[in-house]
Formats: C-alpha cells, sequence, structure tokens
C-alpha cells in the first residue's frame, strides 16, 4: 500500500505508519482505529488526560504506568496498549493527537476512502448527512468517511474539509466577506 509521503514525513506520521502496518499485519485495524478514535475522544473530554500526556515533569516509568491506567479503564486492545507504553518511554506521548489523526488517514487511504470533516450551526440529521456524504462522493470519486462537528458560531451553512481543500459556505464566512468589501 502506498502511504503518502506528506504523512511518513512527519514523527507523527512515521509513528502511526509503524502501528498501522503492525496492525495489518495482525489483521487489527479496524480495532486499532476504534481504540484510537476512543483515545482522541478521551483527550478531548479530559483536561487531566491531556495534561498527563504533555507534561514534561512526569517521567517516563510514572507516565508509562498513568498511560497503562487509562488504557485499561478505556478498554484499549493490547496492540494499542503497548503502542502507548512505547511512546512514554520514548517520550512522545505529547504527540499522539497527530498521530492519531495520521493512522486514520492511513487507515482511510488503504480502504480507498477519504476523510472529509462537516461543521455546521446545528446537529444535521440523517437525511442531510446523506446528503453530504452523497455529493462529496460525487466530487471525489472515492468512499468517504464524514465526520460532523456543530459550531454554532458559524451562524449557518457548512464549512466542509476534504484533505486540506476546504468549502467555506458558512454565514459567518459571507459577513466577513461583506463587511470587508464595504470599507474598501
Amino acid at each position: 500500500m502506498e502511504i503518502s509521503g506528506g504523512i511518513t514525513a512527519s514523527l507523527s506520521g512515521r509513528y502511526a505508519s509503524a502501528l498501522f502496518e503492525l496492525a495489518n499485519e495482525q489483521g487489527q485495524v479496524a480495532s486499532v482505529e476504534r481504540d484510537l478514535e476512543t483515545l482522541d475522544a478521551a483527550l478531548r473530554e479530559s483536561a487531566d488526560l491531556k495534561s498527563l500526556i504533555s507534561s514534561p515533569q512526569l517521567g517516563r516509568e510514572e507516565a508509562g504506568r498513568a498511560i497503562d491506567a487509562v488504557a485499561g479503564v478505556i478498554g484499549l486492545s493490547d496492540l494499542t496498549k503497548k503502542f502507548t507504553g512505547v511512546l512514554s518511554a520514548n517520550r512522545r506521548l505529547s504527540d499522539l493527537p497527530g498521530m492519531i489523526r495520521a493512522f486514520a488517514q492511513i487507515a482511510a487511504a488503504s480502504r480507498g476512502e477519504v476523510s472529509a470533516e462537516v461543521t455546521s450551526a446545528h446537529a444535521l440529521d440523517d437525511a442531510q448527512i446523506a446528503a453530504i456524504t452523497e455529493k462529496l462522493m460525487a466530487r471525489t470519486g472515492k468512499s468517504i468517511k464524514l465526520k460532523t462537528n456543530v459550531d454554532p458560531d458559524i451562524l449557518g451553512g457548512l464549512v466542509v474539509k476534504i484533505g486540506s481543500q476546504m468549502i467555506d459556505s458558512s454565514i459567518r464566512t459571507r459577513l466577513n466577506s461583506l463587511a470587508t468589501a464595504m470599507k474598501a
């Protein structure tokens, strides 16, 4: 499988690529991907966990024990636990969020998927999500893995990110453009 050079050029990408190769050999890509999504959600929800992975004051052993305890509580597989242990031993836990993103990109590419993120002012219903997914599939010619976010600050419309491409049709952006045009 061809992995984008842009992903593997970064430290996070190299770790994610190594984890992907190991998971692929063991037939555990889906399991590891679920584990990393769970870990990502835990990182977003817990200030203590964010502090744990970024604290330079914790020694390797302390950080290793702490992340192992977290892994046990949230039910990570053995492979993912070993991976977080390696990160702790190498003092790379602070790079974990980037590794999670890179792993998701590598796994999606291996399945021929494109990841897309849609931000809306209000939660989208299933029919809207299906319609957006269909439009993006027609545009890219690939299967789409869609992640949705809600940000009331955009006021209305959508902000769609597909890889490095962004389509911003939010009302906030339109109002800012209009304000800039009126100043000129």
